[in-house]
Parts: structure tokens; sequence; C-alpha cells
């Protein structure tokens, strides 16, 4: 994520998480790698563009970051920054789908992403939510070869995006709520108990935007951390996480 503060972020979450902040050298500019039990989790660093917001972004593997920065063009996206290279860590580009929800490239160098996952204090789901998700399937599809699971019902649009045979994130609509809500990526980042954590997150400055409620796949809330990016915290259901 991209912060203004990085000493605030540093606190708040690990105190919501019990991440270990791991500081990169100074040249890579105070980037933090938060790490769970020696496994990177996540990473934090300032912002590079001042007039983005405060947020999560989510980035996604690509061998080849130029190629996928031109499929984006030619699909309908933009390239908010250029493909380039994060010293021997790794090369990035940061772009738009055709909704305005922002995400990024990443091809791996040293820096391989993250090594946790569907457990406490990692992540355990992301989605893109707008308005309208025509438009999105068309543009993930040309851009990274997606296949596509319809989940779509009555007043319900969605559609998960499979990896080597699995379920990896979801595309899909905002509901009756959906003209006050931007279009975005949201990570789903998994806790032992969906209210302590967002009581926990309260105290530490964040900000709850939908309560938490029970789903089919485990109890969550939509929260905000103490700078103001959103994010939602899960509850896994009694039969575990998914594989």
């Amino acid at each position: 994520m991209s912060v203004s503060d990085l000493s605030a972020a540093r606190l708040f979450y690990e105190g919501l998480f019990g991440w270990d902040m791991q500081e990169g050298p100074a040249e890579y500019g105070g980037y933090l790698n938060c790490a769970k039990n020696g496994r990177l989790a996540a990473g934090i660093s300032p912002k590079m563009m001042p007039e983005a917001p405060d947020a999560w972004t989510i980035h996604f593997a690509t061998s080849d970051v130029d190629a996928a920065a031109e499929r984006v063009r030619t699909a309908g996206g933009q390239v908010l920054m250029e493909p380039m290279d994060v010293v021997e860590l790794g090369r990035m580009a940061i772009c738009l789908d055709p909704s305005g929800a922002r995400f990024g490239l990443w091809r791996a160098g040293s820096h391989t992403g993250i090594g946790v996952f569907n457990e406490p204090a990692s992540l355990i789901w992301t989605e893109q939510l707008s308005q309208s998700s025509e438009a999105n399937l068309a543009f993930y599809g040309a851009v990274f070869g997606w296949e596509f699971h319809d989940m779509s019902s009555d007043g319900f649009r969605y559609s998960t995006f499979v990896s080597e045979g699995r379920d990896i994130g979801g595309v899909g609509e905002y509901g009756d709520d959906g003209p006050e809500l931007a279009p975005q990526w949201w990570l789903y980042l998994a806790v032992d108990d969906t209210d302590e954590a967002v009581d926990r997150l309260i105290k530490l400055g964040g900000s709850v935007l939908r309560p938490p409620t029970d789903s089919p796949y485990g109890r969550l809330a939509t929260v905000a951390d103490n700078q103001g990016a959103s994010f939602c915290v899960m509850a896994a259901p009694p039969e575990g996480y998914g594989e």
C-alpha cells in the first residue's frame, strides 16, 4: 500500500495484525515489508504520486510488465505510472481499468510477492467492484487471459477468476449503495475474530464503513485505517480457510 505517513501506518498495522515490519535500505524510500512468522504478508511505502489517495493496491504478477502495460492500453485501460525498475527487486507499473479502479503490474526480481495467504493476518481474497462489471470482465480477460466463473443471480452480478484451476478473486458490481462507492480492488485480510479486530481497529484510529456481518464465506466488515485507506477484514467459517 502507499501512504502519506509511513510511521502512522506502521503503528496501525503492527497493532492490528501483529506484523513484523522490516525496513528496506534507504534507497528504497522507506519501504516496509510486513511479515508474519518470517513470511511476507504485505508491503507499505510512501506515496510515489502525491496526488494519489492513501490506498491499498493489488499487484498482479506478469512475466513482462511492458507487454502487459501495452495490453492495458489496448483493452481500454490507462497506465498511470510507466513501467520502471525497482532496483533488483523487480519491475512495476501502475494502471487503471476501464471503470477507474487502480491496480499494479509486477515482474518479480528478488522480491517475489506475498509468501503467506489464507490464514489470519494475511490476504484471503481480493475483488474488483464497480457499478458495471461487463467492461471489466472483458478488460481483465484481455490483459491477463483470465477465465471466469459466473456466479450471478437476480440483482447480483459477480464472477470469480481462475488461475491454475483455482478461484483466486472476483469481479462484480456493487449493490444498492453502489453509486456512493468508487470502483476499486478490495483486499480481504483474514482475522481470527472479526468483531474483536474491528474493536482493535477503532482504538488504533481506524473507522468502520460497514459493521461486521455474517456471510456464507465468513464474518466480515469493511473498514478504513488511520489514514483513510479502505479494506475488509474477514474471519473464515468454522470449516476453515480456502485452499
